[in-house]
This record gives C-alpha cells, sequence and structure tokens, in this order.
C-alpha cells in the first residue's frame, strides 16, 4: 500500500471515529406534520374508538378522524355540568436500531404530546409519566433497548391531564382543545462520555460565556470550544482541562468586534464544543448563538446591544388549519416571512412555546421573540411548574432571537416560578408577566393588555416601561390596523413606550373531520387575526405594513410646488437609510372601458439614498424628469438591504377635475337633449335614454337604456344620509344644450341634475353639517344581486375606515362581487363590499349593463352595499342609508374588547373619534348608464342585446 493509500485510510478511519462520537438521530414518527409516518393507534372515546386503527405521527388525532371536538371556553358557553371529552389514545410502534449504537446511551425524545404521556419501552415504563402539552422531554431507555432485535415503544397519551394546574393553564383556554403526539419523536444516541446540555451567554462586546453540562466523564482531558462566523472562518477559540467525574464546566473567552445579532442584522455565529483524549475528539455538538446584550433599564427603556427599541409585535399561534398545532418548517417560515412583510420586528409566542425550527427561523431572518411559560388565565402549580420552566430554557436558551421569558398569561402567573427562569438561562434575560390588570408591573415592565388610547398616554407617564403584550383586539375586521396609527406614533414618541404585540397573527380556523372539513372558527372566539386561516390577507395586514414602515413618509399629497424632495424618517434602530433603495416610476392608468385594470409605466428610475442615521429625519430627493406633471401618477418603492420591499407610495398627480374632463373628451357622439313632465316625473331624455326624476323628492326613480323600455334599476337617490330632508321646491330648465332639473330643500340642501348631449348626467349637491357625524354624504339603491364585478380608479384593493385608510395605493383596480366577510367562511379577499378610499371613479359592471361614475372633487369615499366591521348581537357600526354611497366622511371601527363598541371606539385615539364637521359640502357627480360608441374600445364590449331582466 502506498504512503498515500494509508493516509486516506487513517483519514477515513479518523472520520468515522469523530462521526460516530456526535450525536446521532433516528427518527421514530415523521420528521413534521408534512412528513409523517403511520403507527398502530386505539383511541377509547369519539370516533374510531374502541378498535386498532393506524394514525399519522406527528398529528391531532382530531385531525386524524378519531375523538372529539372541544374549543377551550366551552367550559363557560355551556356551564358547570360540561365536561371536556377525555380521550385516552394507545399509540403502538415498532422499531429497531443500529448496531453500532451499542455501548453509547440512548434517549427517546418527545417534542410535544398533549397532554400526559406515559412511555414504555419493549413493556418497561421509560420514567414518569409527563404532564404538560408543549414542552420537549426526553427518557434515557440505554438499559431498555433490544440492539440487533425488534423493540416495541408503546405510548399512553391523555388528552386532559391528570393534574387539575396543567388543565387549569393549558386546557381551559381560548383556543382549540385537541390531543395526541403532534410534534416529533425521536431516538438520539450519544457516546457515555457526552456534553449534555450548553448554555451560552454571547454579549455585544464580544465576550463569550458558556456553562457546559458534562455527563460520565471517565477518560477526556479536554473540552474545547471553537466559534466560527456565518462564513466558517475561525474567529475565536479556547480550551480548558477535564477531569474524571467533572458535571459542569465554565468557559469565557472574548471575540473583537463581533458582528452584532439584531432583529434587523440576525447576525449569527457557530460554537463547536469538543470533549477530548489526548487530541482525539471523543465527542462534539454545535450550537447557534449571536452576540448582543439585552438591557431592561427601569423608567426608561428596552436596549439591545446600548439602543433603546421598540416592539413592532403580534402574537402567534402554532397553528393550521388542516393539522391544528401539528405544523412544518414550511409553515413557519411563511409566518416569520409574513410578520416581516408587515414591518414588524417582534413575535410573542402565545401561549405556549413553539416548535424549534420557529425560533431557528426567527434568529436567521430576525425576529424580537418573547417566548411563553403556558397559562392562559391559570397557572401551573409549583412542583409541575418548575419542571416545565426547565423543559422550555434549557430547550430554547441559546437562541439570540429569545430577548423575553414570560411566565404566563393573564393572571396565569406563579410567582413562585420568576427565579426558576435565571436557573437555566446563563445571559439571564429578563422574565415578565403578560397581564391583564393595571398595576402588575414586573421587572420595570408593564405589559398590561386593551388599554384605550387616553389610558396608554397615563401609563406611559408613570414610572414603569409599557409594552402591551396584547392590545387591539383583531375580531372580525376591528383591532388590527384600525387605529395602530395613533397607538404606535404615541410609543414612538414617548420615553417609556417600548410597543407591543397586536391580537392576533391568524384566525384559528380548524378544519372539522367531524362536518365535511368545514373550517370552524368556534363563533367569535376564535376569528382573532390579521390573517386568514390559511394566511389570506386582511386589510388589516396592509395597514399595518404601511404604518410600521420603518421608512417613515407623511406625504399625503403632491403640494402645487412639488420639486422631488420628499421628508423621511428614519424608524430603523440600527439601519441607515442610505443602506435601502429607492425606485420611482410615473405611471399612467387604464380607462374605465378598457378590459385591463393597473397602470402603464411611463418612466421610471433610482434616486441617491440619503445617508439618515436610525431615528433621524432627511430628505429623499427624487430627481424626477422636467415633463413629470404630465403623468397621472408617482409612485415610490423602497426596498430594504435584504432585497425585500419595505413599501411602495403612491401620489396622485393629475386632479379629479382633469380626470372627469379627460371621461367627458372621449365621449365623440352627441344627442340633443330633451325633457317632459307628468304628474309624478320629470323625464330628461338623450337619444334613447330616459332618466326619471321625481317630483316629489327630487330623486332618481329609473334609467331607461333603449327604446325597447330595458330598465336599469340604479335610483331612489341622492337621499343625504344624515337627517330627514323635504321638499321646498322643484324647476326644470334649459341651460344652453343641456336640461336641468333644480331641486331645493327646506333645511338649505340642494341638488342640480344637469343632462348633457353626450349622454352623460351631471349631479351637483351640497349640504352643510355642524357637528359629530359617523358619515356624510349621499346614497342610491341598486339590487346587490344584479352586480358581477366593479372596477375603479382610487385607493384600494382593500376596504378602509377612518381609522385605517393606511396601506391602500392608488390605482385602477377590479375586485368579482363577493359577499366575503372577514373573518369568516370563505375567507376571500379582499371583500368586494365596504368603504373604500379617494375614489376618481367607479364602474360596476352588472346583469343590467355597466354603470359609470366620477367625481370632480377630491376624496370621495364609496361605500359598497351592506356589510359590517363587528359582528355580534347586532352588526357594528351603523350603516347610511341605501347601498351605495359616496361620501365626504365615514365612521371609524373599533374593537370587540375592553370597550362598548356602539359608544367608545373614540377612546381609540383621535383617528377613531367621530368626524366633527362644521361647514358646507358640495361635490359632482358624473353618471354614464351602458357603453359608450366611442370607436374601437366599444368593439370589444358589443354584444348581441338579450333582455335577460325584466322589471
Amino acid at each position: 500500500m502506498s504512503c498515500f493509500s494509508k493516509i486516506f485510510v487513517l483519514f477515513c478511519l479518523c472520520s468515522q471515529v469523530v462521526y460516530a462520537q456526535s450525536k446521532e438521530i433516528q427518527f421514530l414518527s415523521g420528521k413534521d406534520a408534512e412528513q409523517t409516518k403511520e403507527w398502530d393507534f386505539w383511541i377509547n372515546g369519539g370516533r374510531k374508538s374502541g378498535s386498532w386503527n393506524k394514525i399519522s405521527v406527528p398529528s391531532q388525532w382530531e385531525q386524524q378522524g378519531f375523538g372529539s371536538y372541544n374549543y377551550g371556553r366551552d367550559y363557560v358557553t355551556y356551564g358547570r355540568n360540561f365536561k371536556f371529552n377525555d380521550e385516552t389514545g394507545l399509540y403502538k410502534h415498532k422499531f429497531l436500531i443500529p448496531d453500532s449504537w451499542k455501548g453509547r446511551s440512548i434517549n427517546i425524545v418527545f417534542e410535544g404530546s398533549m397532554t400526559d404521556t406515559e412511555v414504555k419501552i419493549n413493556g418497561k415504563l421509560a420514567g414518569a409519566i409527563h404532564q404538560g402539552a408543549f414542552y420537549e422531554f426526553k427518557y434515557d431507555i440505554s438499559d431498555k433497548l433490544n440492539v440487533g432485535k425488534e423493540n416495541v415503544l408503546e405510548v399512553k397519551v391523555s388528552k386532559m391531564s391528570a393534574d387539575k394546574s396543567v388543565n387549569n393553564a393549558e386546557r381551559l383556554a381560548d383556543y382549540w382543545v385537541l390531543g395526541g403526539i403532534f410534534r416529533p419523536v425521536y431516538l438520539e444516541a450519544i457516546p457515555k462520555e457526552n456534553i449534555s446540555l450548553t448554555g451560552i451567554d454571547a454579549k455585544a462586546d464580544g465576550t463569550f460565556r458558556s456553562s457546559i453540562l458534562l455527563k460520565g466523564i471517565e477518560k477526556v482531558n479536554s473540552l474545547k470550544v471553537e466559534l466560527f462566523d456565518s462564513n466558517n472562518i475561525l474567529v475565536g477559540e479556547s480550551q480548558i482541562k477535564i477531569e474524571k467525574g467533572d458535571t459542569i464546566k465554565q468557559i469565557q473567552f472574548s471575540v473583537k468586534n463581533p458582528k452584532l445579532w439584531t432583529a434587523e442584522t440576525p447576525n449569527l455565529y457557530k460554537a463547536k464544543f469538543s470533549l477530548k483524549k489526548n487530541r482525539r475528539n471523543i465527542f462534539q455538538t454545535e450550537e447557534k448563538f449571536g452576540f448582543r446584550t439585552i438591557e431592561i433599564k427601569k423608567g426608561d427603556g428596552i436596549y439591545i446591544n446600548g439602543t433603546k427599541i421598540k416592539m413592532k409585535g403580534i402574537n402567534r399561534h402554532v397553528w393550521w388549519p388542516e393539522t391544528g398545532r401539528a405544523v412544518s418548517k414550511s409553515i413557519d417560515l411563511m409566518d416569520v416571512q409574513l410578520i416581516k412583510e408587515m414591518n414588524m420586528n417582534a413575535v410573542r409566542c402565545s401561549h405556549y412555546p413553539p416548535n424549534k425550527s420557529f425560533l431557528q427561523i426567527c434568529d436567521s431572518l430576525g425576529l424580537y421573540v418573547l417566548n411563553e411559560l403556558a397559562g392562559w388565565q391559570k397557572k401551573y402549580s409549583t412542583e409541575v411548574g418548575k419542571k416545565l420552566v426547565r423543559e422550555m430554557v434549557t430547550r430554547d436558551v441559546n437562541h439570540p432571537s429569545v430577548i423575553f421569558w414570560s411566565n404566563g398569561n393573564e393572571g396565569g402567573h406563579n410567582f413562585d416560578l420568576d427565579a426558576e427562569f435565571a436557573k437555566y438561562d446563563l445571559s439571564n434575560r429578563p422574565v415578565i408577566h403578560a397581564h391583564h390588570k393595571p398595576g402588575n408591573a414586573f421587572n420595570g415592565i408593564d405589559c398590561n393588555h386593551y388599554e384605550d388610547y387616553y389610558s396608554t398616554q397615563k401609563i406611559l407617564e408613570g414610572e414603569n416601561i409599557y409594552m402591551p403584550t396584547e392590545f387591539l383586539h383583531a375580531q372580525d375586521d376591528g383591532g388590527g390596523g384600525t387605529s395602530l396609527s395613533d397607538y404606535w406614533e404615541l410609543h414612538w414618541n414617548s420615553k417609556k413606550g417600548a410597543g407591543g404585540f397586536l391580537w392576533a397573527f391568524a384566525d384559528e380556523g380548524l378544519v372539522r373531520t367531524d362536518f365535511n372539513n368545514q373550517i370552524d372558527v368556534n363563533a367569535i372566539n376564535a376569528p382573532d387575526g390579521v390573517l386568514g386561516p390559511h394566511r389570506e390577507k386582511e386589510g388589516s395586514f396592509y395597514a399595518i405594513r404601511e404604518i410600521y414602515s420603518p421608512i417613515k413618509i407623511d406625504l399625503k399629497i403632491l403640494p402645487d410646488d412639488f420639486n422631488g424632495i420628499i421628508p423621511v424618517e428614519n424608524r430603523y434602530h440600527f439601519t441607515n437609510v442610505k443602506d435601502c433603495r429607492f425606485e420611482w416610476k410615473l405611471v399612467t392608468f387604464k380607462t374605465p372601458f378598457s378590459s385591463q385594470s393597473g397602470f402603464n409605466i411611463i418612466e421610471k428610475g433610482e434616486t441617491e439614498s440619503p445617508d439618515i442615521k436610525p431615528t433621524e429625519k432627511g430628505n429623499i430627493s427624487l430627481n424626477l424628469p422636467a415633463h413629470w406633471k404630465k403623468s397621472e401618477a408617482l409612485l415610490l418603492t423602497a426596498t430594504d438591504s435584504f432585497g425585500k420591499q419595505i413599501y411602495t407610495w403612491t401620489w396622485k398627480i393629475l386632479p379629479n377635475d382633469e380626470i372627469s374632463k379627460q371621461f367627458s373628451k372621449s365621449l365623440i357622439k352627441e344627442f340633443p337633449v330633451s325633457a317632459a313632465e307628468n304628474d309624478s316625473l320629470i323625464i330628461l331624455k338623450s337619444d334613447e335614454k330616459e332618466f326619471l326624476i321625481g317630483k316629489k323628492d327630487g330623486l332618481l326613480q329609473s334609467v331607461i337604456l333603449d327604446k325597447k323600455g330595458k330598465k336599469m334599476t340604479f335610483r331612489n337617490g341622492p337621499v343625504f344620509v344624515n337627517g330627514k330632508t323635504e321638499l321646498l321646491s322643484i324647476r326644470s330648465l334649459t341651460e344652453g344644450k343641456n336640461k336641468v332639473v333644480e331641486i331645493l330643500y327646506k333645511d338649505g340642501k340642494k341638488l342640480v341634475w344637469k343632462l348633457n348631449p353626450k349622454g352623460i348626467l351631471e349631479l351637483n349637491y351640497e349640504y352643510a353639517l355642524s357637528g359629530d357625524y359617523p358619515f356624510a354624504g349621499v346614497s342610491f339603491d341598486y339590487p346587490e344581486n344584479y352586480v358581477i364585478s366593479a372596477k375603479w380608479l382610487g385607493k384600494g384593493p382593500y376596504h378602509v375606515w377612518k381609522n385605517r385608510t393606511q396601506g391602500q395605493t392608488y390605482n385602477v383596480w377590479q375586485s368579482l362581487k363577493n359577499s366575503a366577510r372577514t373573518g369568516s367562511s370563505p375567507w376571500i379577499y379582499p371583500e368586494f363590499k365596504g368603504y373604500f378610499d379617494d375614489v376618481s371613479w367607479l364602474q360596476l359592471n352588472t346583469a343590467e349593463g355597466k354603470i359609470t361614475i366620477g367625481t370632480k372633487e377630491e376624496k370621495m369615499f364609496v361605500r359598497l352595499f351592506d356589510f359590517y366591521g363587528i359582528y355580534g348581537a347586532e352588526g357594528y357600526p351603523e350603516l347610511p342609508t341605501g347601498n351605495i354611497s359616496f361620501l365626504d366622511a365615514i365612521p371609524p371601527l373599533g374593537t370587540v374588547l375592553a370597550f362598548n363598541i356602539n359608544d367608545k371606539t373614540e377612546s381609540l385615539g383621535p383617528e377613531s373619534e367621530k368626524n366633527h364637521l362644521n361647514g358646507k359640502f358640495k361635490r359632482t357627480l358624473y353618471f354614464y348608464f351602458g357603453l359608450p360608441d366611442w370607436g374601437e374600445e366599444k368593439k370589444q364590449f358589443t354584444m348581441p342585446e338579450v333582455n335577460i331582466l325584466t322589471d
């Protein structure tokens, strides 16, 4: 054998030794809910009970067609005699282990099982029954295994715990109560001499400390720690001596100028721990970590690496409709990406520790994590709680994303457990109490839930940092992005404001396998998300994205003297604006009778990113071409240093007055206009069209499209949505080529109908208001079931509220008619119905033809049909009369919690107050019914006439 061959063989042998002396994993279940394995299963109650079947593991057994469903608040819903379905499931699985594992220590690991879990290996108990659904636990089963022979795993799982405090903390809660082994199960084989646990504390100054738990040390004589950066380059190392019987060692050294971990700069390092005997590796393990320092400065704020930060956070359940709390890495990744897409920087793991992959992704993509011990509104006993704190902290201690431990939620705090967290956390992270009553601040942080805006102001004047771990409850369409702007400005500008965590991320809808796979949100209990069950984006999602944009632009409209300069505030904590990228576009919009929506890009370019440091203000200079005013709108897109879009802002260049003139100019043919009267009607005529106006009220009664009498039932308007009107006078007159109907009312309101030779019916109206009003403007009636779709030039594509106009951009949007209700099946977004902002023109495509409406003045809201923001005994808030409205003001929307929604919405802040109106309002609307004869575009729409509807 050649010298080279000998060296190669020796290298291979050494590699095998090194590999053999590391931890080896063998999955008994699948790796996640997308990759499962079948085990034998028997259940004692509910569906498929009393006989052995197959079940996918990991899973929730209800989602596999076994047992029965309960929502955690069923004990409230059904009263004192209610009992939860307390099924027991028996699992059985046979497995082999490799011969190479002989002589090694072998653990069986359960990452999560609901709830009490008894484990047997080959008929022998692996250890004490584990209680607690959301925690990883393991047993050393080395002495119970047969090497080279088949082994039998038997697991008994009880959905409800035998320990009352576990049920109180975990099961009597505002979420679905499920059963089963819902996270992976695997074997881990390690040498007898090993590192059983490592705890890392890596500070922003480069100090690295680690506490290392050792097991079975006999012949090891050294422990080496090596640190590697993201490029796998060694940046630091240290070695200490180990003696027989050592069980714990600590090591400390420093790294020069480390790249720090924050949610904006998620720089990760790798620590490699090696046990050595005479320079040969006996055991090796690795941990990822980040250098960062957490400080709570009482009476001041929360600091990461010496910089005060404010939480833009949300509460997230581990959830997927088909699989319950059994999820996958792909779902975890999607959720983190969605949270970051909302420009958030933080997440609260409500109300239990998440699965491992979620925290790994938070580490790598950058989110501050509040990791919570379960305890929904009641607490664990001290005996059980101490075990679960240990399991939670030892599993998650090295994640740099975890910056807080939370000891329970809303009364679920066992104060005896507060000191337990530090026993297993070398970095001694802060512990908080997520509570819902004033006066429960802990460690200098008040986390009180669901305070209104004005109470928040008072709390921020107190002695504690304020960081609500739940606020703006997002049931249905309320909360979430609604009123968020006021709250965020309050926290951002307050010394002690630390931001907070919205409730909640996604509607907890469950696919009910006992009801033909319908998604069930348990009525009003679980539709609390700003996303639907399958992560369908609600309007609040986009509002949050703009409100929380770290590039803050407040410019609402372009001023007359606009010179390309846009004021900017940098609301990053660690990132300079110069590290972002900005692109502008000049566009023109599609026309109403085009078959398309959207815009045409006329010109685009990039602008130099200004040097604006975190929390400072400056300007962006767009350097637009000289002819920029010939475009219809300006778009500006900001992209972060990772290439992810932050937000796109849009501004109109062409005013509605010019847009309405374009519409009129495009109509080619003219027809004589005439007027006729009978006892009850004034009839304006143009070509074959007739417009019938009632003499008693001045309202449009009907539209006749042709000589055959084909009607369009757009009628009963304009009705003023505030107050009652009484006719004073009505008259018909001629104004040049136009025919005019003038209506005066006794309270000073005025209407003027005008029909011109191009077939445009013009409506001018005016009214005066003084006081507080939910809405203002006029309404018409149209049968909702006749509508096919809508197209409009304005903000969209989602509907808005007075206190949630953010997140919608100016464009030509199209929406197919749907009856979607936010938070309800079938979760079709954007919703067709609602208030729509800053509409220049609207076209309804109906079974009777097209109805096109434009406005001459700016800032018109359009209301489409009947809808509500919050559903309870009655829908809320109240709606204007009619079902299609053209409005100068729309109502705010409250939340379902903490307020009497009928009169306390205004407590959510200035944006949530009613409209304070004082003065005269005037608006001109233009109506065109049917398709115009204007050349080539008509060919796209001309169809054989079929009268499908009769009056």
